[in-house]
């Protein structure tokens, strides 16, 4: 087990992200162990899949187990093919392991996963799992049967084998150690070892006793042949009174595991078709490269790209001729941006974003957007068509647009759907404040201190619908500013500045009073009980005193906790030591935890049991395009499901159309606000909401 628990954790290590349960039986089909997305393995203890269960056809119906061990070969059942329809939703691949030597069947390797992650490539890879699993299971069995000393089939086993007198010249050099080497027997015997790295690795056996096991390096054979990766052992040979008399020291050829392990790495972090890094590579190096490759004077651009009219496109020619012309886009693009420091990628769909490092002001970026604006001039020829599509470009640059990878790419996105609303076909660059200049960004600055004491802020809130009642079941609290001279000001013109500044703490800590309070009154005023949902800032959120103060708002409000929803964003809990433990104390407060704006930044779901979350909100970004994308229909469906697999509830927002409501009533997401519904209200205007409802109430029961 110990041999299959290393070879599982590095698939489970390698595929983090996927949503992948692993079952390892025995021979009888007995489960024995069972490993990876806890999710999942949630849904099938519950089903009576568990550590123990005896797998036969008789009692459990045709499974994928059980057909392994009947054929002794892979097998991969998919969806409706399963003998158990709670399995309907799953993919499962099976794979047999023995010894390979007799071929004693031992028992089976089993992955499961939820339908819409089906790719083949699965069961190929894990049919490679096993098959190292079965070399190093022989090479243990060896070891175990063989003492060194009297080890007869020195020459016919399939390891480089190596053995040295106490001084550490070689006295056996098997055929495959001239294989992996490249030195012949005669040229080496009663002579040091001609690697130097190797030479080390037994000098320090020979002088100190110490094992070394699977060590990993490249070989360079002399005879010309490609670089090979090995697994080295090196171990002392002792005499009678267990006094060092030499060293062995065997490789073991995994050139093609470790070529495949860096083909499983290389599509978790690229786009299939183009490709181009993906998201999750793009988001990552953006991520490290703040974390250690910026200083305070440097600058970097984060574009986003997307083409105009795509959709035409793939209706009109099909999704191969579709995918043809995203290939001959990706092209373009790198041909545009192949400078150092110059990363392109794929979003998903037609989008792609770029990123320019180690520019020194934001004409070189734009120099760049021009350049592929007038790239796209040249027509594309895909399948004897010949035609033209233009490309729009939103530019974010750092400090200014963002410190951190969710604001950069979030103001690059906005800045791309202003230029497509300018009329498409060119760049944009984001500017927080487009209709306002200077001036007001200082006349806001040297104002928020004093709207604060003078209580000019104000709270809107914005109904949270149950679309299966169409019942208001909480409201969300989004603060307005109600300027003396600039009138009502949405959120987005003082926020930024109250982040920059500090002031968003005690304007944060007054919405989350106001809302308490306001919340509280309308229970007293005879109202049903609902919940308010309030953000915090990042600031509020490292704040060490934070649990302290939202416990005294609780008892100065006189709300209870259950009917308080803090919402925080994702990019709050990288630090996951400390999330878990601030989110943990306020659970122990009784407050419901929502993640804002969910799917946009880097959230694992693994993490979300950790931080006990209630409630995922679908970002509006995804919501806002599910009847014309499919990506974005595709991820909101997901959320939704694995949301639903986990026990969190999950809320779409930005809701506009019946299209959408109709979707996502159709994905079983029953949790709505937006437009559709209300558009954010003062607090008398949700009262008479929620009066009217009362009444229409009433009558009925009448």
């Amino acid at each position: 087990m110990s041999v299959i628990d290393f070879f599982v954790n590095k698939m489970l290590e390698l595929m983090k992200g996927l949503p992948l349960l692993i079952l390892i039986s025995d021979e009888n089909g007995c489960i024995l162990e069972m490993a990876g997305d806890e999710a999942i393995k949630s849904v099938v203890q519950q089903s009576g899949i568990k550590v123990g269960l005896v797998f036969n056809e008789h009692e459990a119906g045709t499974n994928s187990i059980n057909l392994v061990l009947d054929h002794r070969e892979p097998i991969q059942l998919v969806g409706d093919e399963h003998y158990y329809e709670f399995l309907g939703s799953s993919a499962c691949y099976s794979v047999p392991f023995q010894y390979s030597d007799i071929s004693n069947l031992l028992g089976t390797i089993t992955i499961m996963t939820t339908i819409d992650q089906h790719n083949p490539f699965l069961l190929a890879m894990l049919c490679t799992v096993v098959d190292s699993i079965e070399r190093e299971l022989l090479l243990k069995k060896q070891n175990r049967r063989l003492h060194i000393l009297n080890q007869v089939v020195i020459e016919t086993t399939r390891n480089g084998i190596i053995i040295t007198d106490r001084d550490g010249n070689i006295t056996e050099f098997n055929k495959f150690a001239e294989i992996l080497t490249g030195s012949r027997k005669q040229d080496v015997i009663n002579r040091p070892i001609p690697d130097a790295k190797i030479n080390d690795f037994i000098k320090e056996v020979l002088q100190t006793g110490k094992d070394y096991e699977d060590i990993e390096f490249m070989l360079c054979p002399l005879t010309g042949q490609g670089e090979l990766v090995c697994l080295f052992d090196a171990f002392p040979i002792r005499d009678e009174n267990m006094q060092v008399m030499g060293a062995f020291a065997q490789f073991r050829d995994i050139t093609e595991r470790y070529h495949t392990q860096k083909q499983i790495n290389y599509l978790a972090y690229h786009d299939d078709l183009t490709g181009l890094p993906n998201r999750r590579f793009f988001t990552g190096h953006i991520d490290e490269l703040l974390r250690h490759g910026v200083n305070e004077n440097s600058i970097f651009a984060v574009m986003f790209l997307d083409l105009d009219s795509f959709k035409k496109i793939n209706d009109t020619l099909g999704h191969n001729n579709g995918d043809a012309l995203l290939k001959l886009v990706a092209g373009r693009l790198t041909a545009c941006c192949n400078a150092p420091g110059q990363l392109v990628s794929r979003m998903g769909g037609d989008e792609f974003t770029i990123l320019l490092q180690d520019i020194t002001d934001r004409t070189e970026a734009i120099q760049v957007a021009e350049e592929i604006i007038s790239a796209f001039e040249k027509p594309f020829a895909v399948d004897s068509y010949e035609f033209y599509i233009t490309a729009s470009i939103g530019i974010a640059f750092y400090p200014q647009d963002g410190t951190n990878v969710e604001m950069l790419m979030k103001n690059a996105d906005i800045a791309l759907y202003r230029m497509k609303d300018d009329g498409k076909n060119n760049y944009n660059v984001f500017k927080p404040n487009p209709n306002s200049g200077g001036i007001e960004r200082l006349t806001l600055e040297n104002s928020i201190r004093k709207a604060l004491q003078l209580g000019e802020f104000v709270l809107y809130y914005q109904p949270q619908i149950d679309i299966l009642t169409g019942k208001i079941i909480g409201t969300e609290a989004l603060v307005r500013w109600n300027h003396p001279t600039l009138g009502l000001l949405p959120p987005a013109k003082f926020i930024p500045i109250a982040e920059e500044t500090g002031l968003i703490v005690p304007l944060g800590e007054w919405v989350l009073r106001t809302a308490c309070l306001q919340n509280q009154l309308w229970r007293e005023k005879g109202f049903a009980p609902m919940s308010v949902s309030v953000n915090l800032s990042s600031r509020q959120f490292s704040k060490h005193d934070l649990v302290e103060t939202i416990k005294e708002i609780l008892l100065e409000t006189r709300i209870d906790p259950q009917y308080l929803e803090l919402e925080i964003t994702e990019s709050m809990t990288m630090n996951v030591d400390v999330a878990i433990e601030v989110l943990g104390k306020l659970k122990e407060l009784g407050i419901h935890l929502c993640i804002d704006d969910f799917g946009t930044g880097y959230s694992n779901l693994y993490y979300l049991k950790l931080f006990s979350i209630d409630r995922l909100k679908i970002d509006r970004s995804f919501v806002r395009d599910i009847m014309t994308d499919s990506n974005d229909a595709d991820i909101v469906a997901t959320i939704i499901a694995m949301a639903h697999k986990m026990g969190i509830d999950a809320i779409a927002e930005g809701v506009e159309t019946m299209d959408q409501l109709d979707f996502l009533r159709s994905q079983n997401c029953h949790e709505v606000q937006g437009f559709y519904y209300h558009q954010p209200l003062p607090a008398e205007e949700i009262e008479q909401l929620l009066a009217r409802s009362s009444e229409v109430k009433t009558n009925l029961q009448r």
